[in-house]
């Protein structure tokens, strides 16, 4: 499930990409009042209003489900992997799939999370509705950014065209498109069988780094300060007990 709730997740960072594109470079300069005015109609018509809400209950739910899906027949052995549990602890599982587990242990799994990820888009829709302007303004002034007047103009007289009123309303909605989402499920049990290597590279490229300092190796001011930004007292303020096998005996 936890899975499930962070693949709705990067679903909804990549929905708000388009935002994120359109913000002015640090330091830019406004964009022309003139060309904000131009590009409006554009954006009104590549990005209508409910376009999230389109993309949230049809595509996305569907893409999820899929997700879903993927994940429940995937190994278990190849999830464990990711976290770290040694090979020959993996051995017995190398077939096993949550779906089989789940079937046993919780019939209702697979029901029970379509149901919370429903809820979950429905609440996302109506989260969006409200960020979707603001998406919308950001785009006019992006477009107003890169395009000029006579350029808008065009763009314009083009998205008032029917092929050009087809594309403008379809263009977000083609990057969620059943082939295009098709090729990047396609992607991830490449993605899940390579992420152990992965995992092992970034933690080599930080392994010149010093680790992490304990509250011990703190000095009295910053131990002040910590408490401070945590809200508790300098005396609370203590590294947890190490944690090992000859401990639990």
């Amino acid at each position: 499930m936890r899975r499930a709730v962070r693949a709705c997740v990067t679903g909804l960072a990549l929905l708000a990409a388009p935002l994120a594109h359109a913000q002015a470079p640090q330091g830019a300069p406004a964009a022309d009042p003139a060309r904000v005015a131009a590009a409006r109609p554009v954006v009104d018509k590549i990005f209508p209003a409910g376009t999230y809400r389109r993309m949230m209950d049809g595509t996305m739910s569907k893409m999820m489900d899929s997700m879903m899906d993927g994940v429940m027949k995937m190994p278990i052995a190849q999830l464990a992997r990711i976290g770290g549990v040694p090979q020959d602890r993996l051995a017995s599982l190398d077939e096993t799939s949550m779906e089989q587990i789940s079937a046993i242990v919780d019939p209702n799994f697979r029901q029970r999370t379509k149901l919370g990820m429903d809820a979950m888009m429905a609440s996302m829709a109506d989260m969006m509705d409200g960020f979707e302007p603001k998406v919308r303004d950001a785009l006019t002034r992006a477009y107003a950014r890169k395009f000029d007047g006579r350029q808008l103009s065009e763009l314009a007289a083009f998205f008032n065209t029917p092929t050009g009123g087809l594309y403008a309303r379809e263009s977000m909605m083609m990057f969620m498109d059943p082939e295009i989402m098709g090729e990047m499920q396609a992607l991830m049990p490449e993605m899940m069988q390579k992420m152990p290597d992965m995992a092992a590279r970034a933690e080599a490229a930080a392994k010149s780094l010093p680790p992490p300092r304990k509250i011990a190796d703190l000095s009295p001011d910053e131990r002040g300060k910590l408490a401070k930004l945590l809200g508790v007292k300098a005396s609370d303020l203590t590294d947890q007990p190490a944690t090992s096998d000859e401990g639990t005996k």
